[in-house]
């Protein structure tokens, strides 16, 4: 699979360092996480793709049919193609680790690519995911570290799916942690820096990947 395979910008961070792919919400694009990719992983490359359906123009990774309605063929589409795009900037790169942060319609791609690749990312942020169906994932998460953030009340991501998800993950061996806060879809501080702690202690916690 391409680098080019989508629309995408990349920040440069030190050579050599960690790689962090950002995915961003319904209706944003490649601009929306970078400069938040840069706060929370100050020595990454962050490599930021723009979605590739259109949802009344807005950009999306998958086709939906309604809210948590998901056309299943479109996500095992979507999830092939952005883990090919991920597994060639991988290539390129050569990082320390890899990583990976999504935000809502973000989060779901980056969680499918997890189930189908658990190998992929060393540690993942899931800001906000909504999986209302039972992961099928394709070997095992042990050793990878997992944060998913949430809202109590998230009119979007109900918090039982939130738990459901926690369960699924913890139970194919992955380090979980999850970042609660009394609000809805929103993002807010206690998240951030949750995920500036996940990706800061994620390095040294795995050694460094093996790049051999």
């Amino acid at each position: 699979m391409s680098k080019d395979a989508y629309i995408h910008k990349v920040l440069p961070g030190s050579p050599g360092g960690p790689l962090l792919f950002v995915f961003h919400g319904t209706g944003a694009g490649e601009n929306q996480l970078l400069s938040f990719g840069r706060e929370i992983a100050p020595s990454a490359t962050i490599a930021s793709p723009r979605g590739d359906v259109s949802e009344q123009g807005a950009a999306r990774f998958f086709r939906r049919a309604g809210e948590g309605v998901y056309d299943m063929d479109d996500l095992a589409r979507a999830t092939a193609k952005m883990a090919g795009f991920v597994k060639a900037h991988v290539e390129t790169a050569k990082p320390s680790a890899v990583f990976g942060l999504g935000y809502s319609n973000g989060a779901n791609i980056l969680a499918s690519v997890v189930f189908a690749e658990p190998s992929l990312f060393d540690a993942t942020a899931l800001m906000h995911p909504l999986i209302p169906f039972e992961p099928d994932v394709k070997g095992s998460l042990a050793g990878r570290h997992i944060l998913i953030t949430a809202g109590r009340r998230d009119p979007i991501c109900p918090p039982n799916l939130t738990s459901r998800l926690e369960a699924y993950l913890r139970a194919d061996g992955a380090d979980v942690t999850v970042e609660w806060h009394d609000g809805g879809h929103e993002v807010r501080p206690n998240e951030i820096e949750a995920a500036r702690r996940l990706f800061a202690l994620a390095p040294a916690a795995e050694g460094g990947k093996n790049n051999g």
